[in-house]
């Protein structure tokens, strides 16, 4: 059955609530699993890890949650905020992550995310929407949280004639960001060993 939300922009006082939802959402994505593979300790990273990230979006670009009761979040850079700032995201608490994570975990992390990036500058190298995450607690996905999260970011896109783009490691998602007018980019193994990922770009409707 589907479930109609209505997004609405994710107060501050609640991103620590909005990192343990996205964490639960991507604590079996094979990104997650390749750069925190013990899972009892990416149990407990992750949650942090997507906090701090919704606290940033939230000063620095735009996070959205399913009303009330956080069951998905989707978390969005606008124009001209990408790449994230990095004395931004050390302030949020990005500068605890190579304790959180390990000094080997941190160093791959870091290169994993140096190489998307450089792909995302060449995809898309002008203004552009950047969804950054996107995530549904699992007993709340497949009823049309995801959809709708999507939708106030894209219609702004829309509205100003701008793309869309974002990256995924998983490929039951490719189809889902498909039927949203997202197209694939590119495909490629991450570096290093990592998973395999698809860079998606959407054109402005209208």
């Amino acid at each position: 059955m589907t479930v109609a939300a209505l997004p609405v922009r994710l107060p501050r006082s609640q991103t620590k609530d909005a990192g343990r939802v996205l964490a639960r959402a991507f604590h079996d994505d094979p990104f997650w699993c390749w750069i925190l593979p013990d899972e009892s300790r990416r149990a407990r990273v992750l949650p942090w890890f997507m906090g701090v990230w919704a606290r940033y979006c939230n000063r620095h670009g735009e996070v959205y949650a399913s009303g009330d009761k956080i069951e998905g979040v989707a978390v969005w850079l606008p124009p001209g905020k990408f790449p994230p700032s990095q004395a931004g995201t050390m302030l949020a608490g990005m500068i605890l992550v190579p304790l959180r994570f390990g000094l080997a975990k941190h160093r791959l992390f870091t290169k994993a995310s140096e190489y998307m990036d450089r792909l995302h500058a060449r995809d898309v190298p002008g203004p552009h929407w950047f969804l950054a995450t996107l995530g549904v607690d699992p007993p709340r996905q497949s009823q049309g949280l995801g959809s709708a999260l999507l939708q106030p970011a894209l219609t702004q896109a829309d509205r100003d004639g701008l793309p869309a783009y974002l990256e995924t490691q998983s490929e039951k998602n490719v189809a889902f960001y498909q039927r949203h007018g997202f197209d694939v980019v590119k495909e490629i193994d991450l570096p290093g060993g990592g998973p395999h990922i698809w860079t998606m770009k959407r054109e402005p409707a209208g």
